[in-house]
């Protein structure tokens, strides 16, 4: 293990020793099991570009007020909790580098409390990032199937209550989670609410999708248009596998990682996932970078005040 090791909680898993741990690469024997080498620069790359583009998100939608609703405060969370999964990484990225080139010499105490306020943050922006995404769908469901109502149901008041409601209880719980992070019980409550909101947005987002195609053919049959049903069909499912497709590849890799340090800690084929972590943690700032291209820039309102914001003309 890396000296470095204590700033990347979950590069390796705490459950098996090391010994344990290169006797079963040696056993897997396979070229795969050594990992993949991921620069550094590529996670300072990311991260800074993740971090722009969710400033500017989060300033289109402070600057314009027609852009100050429910739905569109939730993205703006998003976006916030998504700089902080880039900030936290850019800061832990650079220490390491630092570190690295010998610019920066700390003591091993300091970098161990340096590494439980990163591993917090870090913590902390997974699963607010995680909320904001079940929450954006449950008020997209709640925007289709209870149009009508939508503005005496999701109030303003009722959603500052939940942002600061999801704000809170990330905070509380990464808190717990870096603390008592070696108790297994600590990991399944995670990979459960990982689960909890990947089947939420399935069936929130399938349920609408369906809905949608039982307006587009009631639609159709009725302007006798076919073509155009299967047109807008095939559109409104490619948008779901996107929607869903990039959830599951950005944040599954990690979570399963999560079950084989719960399930399987010293198997050789488990050490060799294990060995790809960073890969894992890439794949999340990615998430971060392709998040505001799903939920935000769609937006023609919000396109066009970026520009704005882009063009300095505040």
């Amino acid at each position: 293990m890396s000296t470095l090791a204590p700033l990347r909680l979950l590069r390796e898993p705490w459950n098996a020793s090391e010994s344990n741990q290169s006797n079963a690469t040696a056993g897997a024997g396979g070229a795969w099991c050594q990992g993949l080498d991921v620069p550094n620069e590529l996670f300072l790359t990311l991260g800074l570009v993740s971090l722009v583009e969710n400033l500017l998100v989060v300033a289109a939608i402070l600057k314009n007020r027609n852009l100050h609703s429910p739905m569109y405060y939730f993205i703006c969370c998003l976006a916030v909790s998504d700089m902080l999964v880039s900030v936290s990484n850019l800061a832990e990225t650079l220490f390491m580098l630092l570190m690295e080139h010998g610019v920066l010499v700390i003591r091993a105490s300091v970098i161990r409390h340096m590494d439980k306020v990163i591993n917090m943050l870090i913590c902390s922006s997974v699963v607010s990032s995680l909320s904001f995404l079940g929450v954006i769908a449950v008020d997209r469901y709640i925007t289709i199937f209870y149009a009508l109502r939508y503005h005496s149901i999701m109030t303003l008041q009722r959603a500052m209550v939940t942002m600061a409601s999801v704000w809170l209880a990330s905070t509380v719980s990464s808190t717990v989670f870096i603390t008592y992070y070696h108790n297994n019980a600590i990991l399944l409550c995670l990979i459960g609410f990982f689960l909890f909101v990947l089947v939420l947005m399935l069936v929130l987002y399938i349920h609408m999708f369906a809905l949608a195609r039982h307006h587009l053919r009631s639609i159709s049959s009725q302007q006798k248009q076919p073509t155009v049903y299967r047109s807008s069909s095939l559109k409104g499912a490619f948008t779901l596998t996107i929607l869903l497709g990039v959830f599951f590849i950005c944040w599954g890799p990690f979570f399963f990682y999560l079950i084989l340090i719960v399930t399987c800690p010293t198997n050789p084929f488990c050490t060799c996932f294990f060995s790809y972590f960073n890969l894992f943690l890439i794949l999340i700032v990615c998430n971060s970078v392709v998040d505001p291209l799903i939920y935000a820039f769609r937006s023609q309102e919000l396109r066009r005040t970026l520009w704005e914001v882009v063009l300095c003309s505040w």
